[in-house]
């Protein structure tokens, strides 16, 4: 464990991991799932993000000509009453859009939520139980989107190398300094420029509100602060640092966009 070269790939491997459980966990990753109509399965998967400047397809692949289906949604979080649209056949597909038009096109972080029913004769299936959410949001420039995810990703890539290091030998300052670099610039700097062209604020975590995105970063950022402070000691140091990465993991691995923006209704 004292070589650099397995230390390096040992913070990868972690590294991937905490990234894959990023991506996939978090409320605006489709959802999926199946369900069982007149003896067949059919899987479905309903996105949970979508542009501003369309309108959320939803689309469920089934071959049966015989099945039909139809979409029922409404504002979220709202008491409206729901309302239902039935979905077209296009080949092997069914399809539809909410919302329908000519409803105007949604504002950034509205949501919609909304459920799929599918009929074949006097068999009906829904899906999902609670209706999924799906969250509107505007156009974030490559330019910008790449950076801000590259400097997080390769922050906590440098926090866990530090982190190893610090535990069983090795450099540990010249990674705690990148790692702290990056993750500021990633996330307190591209990050308010990311939320406010896809949601149209700056920042909607303490002390404005209660984004998890954005307060998780910010306790990140705060404990590599008092890391780097203590980077001039020796185990102080090393203690400082891996308990920064602890944190820095612990709040990344709460899912991404939980409690995020919203619109008011």
């Amino acid at each position: 464990m004292r070589k650099p070269s397995v230390q390096w790939i040992i913070a990868v491997v972690l590294t991937l991991t905490s990234a894959v459980w990023q991506r996939t966990s978090g409320p605006t990753y489709p959802m999926r799932g199946s369900v069982r109509l007149a003896g067949q399965e059919i899987a479905l998967r309903l996105a949970r993000s979508n542009s501003i400047t369309g309108r959320q397809p939803v689309v469920v692949t089934v071959a049966d000509a015989a099945v039909t289906g139809s979409v029922e949604w409404r504002r979220f979080p709202t008491s409206d009453p729901w309302a239902t649209l039935q979905m077209t056949r296009q080949g092997d597909h069914l399809e539809t859009d909410i919302p329908p038009a000519p409803e105007p096109l949604m504002p950034m972080a509205g949501k919609l939520e909304y459920r799929v029913t599918l009929v074949k004769g006097a068999d009906k299936a829904s899906f999902p139980d609670a209706a999924a959410i799906t969250r509107f949001k505007g156009d974030v420039p490559a330019w910008i989107l790449v950076p801000h995810i590259a400097a997080m990703f390769f922050g906590m890539l440098f926090a866990t190398r530090a982190a190893l290091a610090a535990i069983f030998g090795g450099d540990t300052r010249s990674s705690a300094f990148l790692a702290f670099g990056l993750l500021v610039f990633g996330g307190l700097v591209l990050g308010p420029v990311v939320q406010k062209l896809a949601f149209g604020e700056y920042w909607t975590g303490v002390p404005f509100g209660f984004d998890l995105t954005d307060n998780k970063t910010l306790i990140a950022a705060v404990a590599w602060v008092l890391a780097v402070i203590q980077l001039r000691g020796g185990r102080q140091a090393r203690v400082a640092v891996v308990l920064a990465t602890v944190v820095t993991m612990v709040v990344f691995a709460i899912p991404h966009s939980v409690w995020g923006s919203q619109a008011k209704w």
